[in-house]
């Protein structure tokens, strides 16, 4: 058997140079191997510890953001005319079904939902930027560029759809079914799961996750500008020394909180139009295709009709995700003093 120095050897007369560098390298001694096992230690650490913050950061972006994404639902799939504005949903919703049902219908699921939601998302982030690492090492500051960051958001996205897209299939027709009732009319679905027994029993699995092509083409380039506006924000924020340009002390959690919501507000502007196409998408009874919701908005609409409920989710964007970053962070921080 050959040693892995021989191996190492081998593979580098044997491919091209382009080729053996991008390839592992394989532990010649034993203090290599410790090193090696260290490296991994201290990824799956980080992974670990994203996935610990994101799931933290994700229930305060719920509880602080609920309300205004129950009125951007609503405000996307009723039919013209049934809303006159923002305030009229929330005036309506709250005479109908009170302060805490009005505002927070179909809260449970994603309350539920985006514990893991959120965790995967800052999951897979760490990870996206352990991909892209991989293929193009930091700057000399040892920082990832802005495009770098952007590729890492966008990955990201792709393992949270698989949980994202059936809990939001969930969570706006639990939004939406009220404002669909008749007078003295029963509610078809009486909670989450009931909602995903019936699509069950309706439609099998395709029935369930319904919509995550349309989650997806919303999520990924939404989380590549998310991550990419919050990063550079935050390195904006950040207090410098005048001489050498480099870092002198922590951003300050009021930074944070600025630099969170205005991410929030750079995620939404891309993709308004693609949430509105999958809300209609997730919540319409029957068989229906994406084609078919695009020329059926434009046909009563036009450009404007792919953007109703614009106001409420930008109002909804700063304080949610300035939460969701404030909490991120002060998981970190907790994790950092208690594991070091």
């Amino acid at each position: 058997m050959a040693s892995p120095k021989d191996a190492n050897k081998a593979i580098a007369d044997t491919l091209p140079a382009s080729v053996a560098d991008k390839l592992p390298h394989i532990p010649e001694t034993k203090d290599e191997l410790k090193a090696d096992a260290k490296a991994a230690a201290n990824s799956l650490g980080s992974q670990l510890r994203s996935f610990a913050a994101g799931g933290f950061g994700g229930v305060c972006a719920v509880v602080v953001g609920h309300p205004f994404d129950l009125v951007k639902v609503r405000l996307q799939t009723a039919e013209k005319g049934v809303y006159s504005s923002a305030v009229d949903v929330v005036r309506k919703s709250i005479a109908r079904d009170g302060l805490r049902r009005g505002l927070y219908a179909g809260v449970s699921a994603p309350l539920v939902g985006v514990t893991p939601m959120f965790a995967v998302s800052f999951w897979g982030y760490d990870v996206g930027k352990q991909i892209v690492t991989s293929i193009k090492p930091p700057g000399p500051d040892g920082q990832l560029s802005i495009g770098q960051i952007s590729a890492a958001g966008f990955l990201s996205a792709i393992p949270m759809t698989a949980i994202t897209a059936p809990f939001e299939r969930v969570k706006v027709i639990l939004q939406v079914q009220g404002s669909r009732l008749k007078p003295g009319e029963e509610p078809k679905y009486k909670g989450g799961t009931d909602v995903v027994r019936q699509l069950y029993k309706e439609g099998g699995v395709r029935s369930v996750f319904r919509g995550s092509a349309a989650t997806l083409a919303r999520d990924g380039p939404g989380s590549a500008a998310y991550f990419a506006a919050y990063e550079y924000i935050k390195r904006k924020l950040t207090p410098r020394d005048p001489v050498t340009g480099k870092p002198t002390g922590d951003l300050s959690l009021t930074a944070i909180t600025c630099a969170g919501g205005a991410a929030g507000i750079a995620m939404w502007i891309p993709v308004f139009p693609v949430d509105t196409v999958k809300s209609r998408l997730q919540t319409a009874e029957g068989n229906v295709t994406v084609g078919g919701i695009i020329r059926e908005l434009y046909g009563k609409g036009g450009v404007k009709a792919f953007f109703p409920g614009f106001g409420p989710a930008l109002a909804r964007a700063v304080p949610a995700n300035a939460a969701t970053f404030l909490g991120v962070e002060l998981a970190h921080q907790a994790m950092r003093k208690t594991f070091g």
